[in-house]
C-alpha cells in the first residue's frame, strides 16, 4: 500500500533503531509538529542510529517521509545530505533551525513547509493513520550532488543511482476526528 521504495531498485539492507520511536509505533507528542498548529506538538526530530552498512558507503543521506498525506505527492518531512560515513547517529533534536546538531559538512533541505529543518507530524484530524518513512540511505558517494535549496523529490531522484543500501523504520502518526 503506497510503498514510496516500491518502484526503486533492489538494495542492501541494514539497521537503523530510534531511541524515540520503534519500528511501527506512534510518534511522541514532541514529534508531532507545533508549527502546523498540533497540541504538544514540538517538531522535534527523532533519534536515530544505524549500523550494518555495505563496504564502500562513503556517506548517508537521512529523510523522514509521509506517504499519506492528502496530497498528489506526499509530503517530506526532513532530508539531511552528505552525512559522513564515519557518523552512525544524529541525535534527537538534530534537526532544528540551526542543524548545529549535525555532523561537519551535512545539511538540511527545505522540507515541504519550506524550512530547512525536521517539520513534525500534522495528518489532518480524522484522516486516519499516516506512516513516516525514517530512512537512512547508504550511499556510494561522498556527497549527494545536491545543493541544500533542492527539493527531497530531487535529493531522492539524484541518490537513485548512488544508493547501496537503505535502512528504513516507520513510525505512525493521527489526529482523532474533532
Amino acid at each position: 500500500m503506497n510503498d514510496p521504495f516500491a518502484r526503486h531498485p533492489e538494495t542492501g539492507t541494514f539497521t537503523v533503531t530510534s531511541s524515540t520511536v520503534a519500528d511501527g509505533a506512534a510518534w511522541a507528542k514532541a514529534q508531532y509538529s507545533g508549527a502546523f498548529g498540533v497540541p504538544g506538538g514540538e517538531d522535534v526530530s527523532p533519534q536515530l542510529s544505524w549500523s550494518g552498512a555495505p563496504e564502500g558507503t562513503k556517506s548517508y543521506v537521512v529523510t523522514v517521509y509521509d506517504p499519506d498525506a492528502p496530497t498528489q505527492s506526499g509530503f517530506w518531512h526532513w532530508a539531511v545530505a552528505d552525512i559522513p560515513a564515519d557518523v552512525t547517529s544524529l541525535p534527537e533534536g538534530a534537526g532544528d533551525d540551526t542543524g548545529s546538531a549535525l555532523p561537519d559538512g551535512a545539511y538540511q533541505l527545505r522540507n515541504d513547509a519550506g524550512q530547512a529543518r525536521f517539520i513534525g507530524a500534522a495528518p489532518p484530524a480524522g484522516h486516519g493513520r499516516h506512516r513516516y518513512f525514517i530512512t537512512v540511505h547508504a550511499l556510494s558517494t561522498d556527497k549527494a550532488g545536491v545543493g541544500p535549496d533542492a527539493t527531497p523529490a530531487v535529493l531522492g531522484f539524484t541518490i537513485h543511482n548512488q544508493t547501496l543500501a537503505r535502512a528504513t523504520i516507520v513510525a505512525t502518526g493521527e489526529i482523532p476526528a474533532a
